[in-house]
């Protein structure tokens, strides 16, 4: 029996994603209980057979050892054009039905119809991503607009929560993104951004200097950070969905 195959099963029964290091403590665990009930049988006197090379192979199962397993099913399952893949997210593997089948799948949500979301709810979006956790003040300053409204139409939807409150006067809210988030735009990380690394060091400007500006001058202010929101919502069209 295959590590590769022993990870498919794993992945098919879980309801939820599952770590590699979570995949492989299961495996050793599957080893180690066959090693437990032959210790018990034999002190039952009883003369129970050595246990198959290929499990006892398992006992050592790594996490490595796991991820390259799952490389082999996703080759596999494109060699053979299957129509989902396993992919990795924030909390883990799990199989997912490819893009190129989504409009069929769609079918069997016919109540739910894809939504886009505005620019200012996307720079909105992309503003709390890429310098989470980040107070109301620190967006807005940013946006040079109020964003009382699209801060709270991103929490109805589930895409950023409230993370606490910052060490500053009055304690303000700090907002970050949900696990949701990278659901929707199939990413593992905030790294997986585009060029996350280069604007999580841009220079913000201060919310106590700054004074709103029309929405007309709002692009004046994102800069860099309006192209990565654009980008981000091009990769939310091709999330693939849960299989």
């Amino acid at each position: 029996m295959q590590l590769s195959a022993i990870v498919e099963a794993l992945l098919i029964a879980s309801q939820n994603p599952l770590p590699s290091e979570e995949i492989a403590r299961l495996v050793r665990a599957r080893v180690a209980e066959a090693e437990d009930v032959r210790v018990r049988e034999t002190e039952e006197g009883k003369e129970p057979p050595l246990l198959p090379d290929w499990l006892t192979a398992l006992a050592a199962t790594s996490a490595d050892q796991v991820a390259r397993a799952i490389g082999e099913l996703n080759e596999s399952y494109q060699q053979s054009q299957r129509a989902f893949a396993v992919l990795e997210r924030p909390k883990g593997w799990k199989l997912f039905t490819r893009i190129e089948y989504g409009d069929f799948v769609r079918q069997l949500f016919p109540g739910r119809k894809p939504e886009r979301m505005s620019g200012p709810a996307m720079e909105t979006l992309a503003i709390i991503a890429y310098r989470q956790p980040i107070t109301k003040a620190a967006i807005e300053a940013v946006r040079g607009v109020a964003c009382d409204g699209m801060i709270q139409k991103l929490l109805d939807r589930d895409l950023i929560r409230i993370g606490g409150r910052a060490e500053l006067p009055g304690r303000p809210l700090l907002y970050e993104t949900t696990d949701l988030f990278f659901e929707h735009f199939g990413i593992r990380s905030i790294d997986d951004l585009p060029n996350a690394s280069e604007l999580r060091k841009v220079k913000l400007p201060d919310p106590e200097t700054v004074a709103p500006v029309p929405e007309a001058e709002q692009q004046l202010a994102l800069g860099a950070i309006g192209a990565p929101a654009a980008a981000a919502g091009n990769a939310a069209d091709e999330t693939q969905i849960e299989a």
